[in-house]
């Protein structure tokens, strides 16, 4: 059997690179440890972090094609992170512009969650501990 040692990271595709780095640097607090711009490609690509942790791509491309989020499409659903206080967090969002759904409880862990949208559609998910 093949052996992971962890997920390395995620690739996130941006429509507008300054707006996105934006949102999950100075609203997620994301940090951003590298940033590149490929010429080659008329793309940007940033390297964020975590508390230390990489694990964001944060890519541009000059025209890429719309993500399908609805109806839910086949393939990765959505990227969750982990929070102390869905509502602190939920409240945050909401003073910042970001519209996120009502709080709901998860049937099997009987933990609180909620999703929101970063600024291309992509589903994001926060999960209480």
């Amino acid at each position: 059997m093949l052996h992971l040692n962890a997920v390395h990271h995620i690739a996130i595709i941006a429509r507008d690179y300054a707006r996105s780095k934006a949102f999950y640097c100075d609203l997620l607090g994301f940090t951003l440890v590298a940033e590149t711009f490929r010429e080659a490609r008329q793309s940007w690509k940033g390297d964020l972090a975590l508390r230390g942790q990489y694990c964001i791509e944060l890519f541009s491309f000059p025209t890429p094609p719309a993500r399908v989020s609805q109806p839910e499409a086949c393939g990765l659903r959505h990227l969750a992170f982990s929070v102390d206080d869905v509502a602190a967090a939920v409240s945050a969002l909401q003073d910042a512009g970001v519209h996120c759904e009502p709080v709901r409880v998860d049937a099997l862990t009987g933990k609180r969650f909620t999703f929101f949208s970063d600024p291309d559609g992509l589903p994001l998910e926060l999960y209480e501990n």
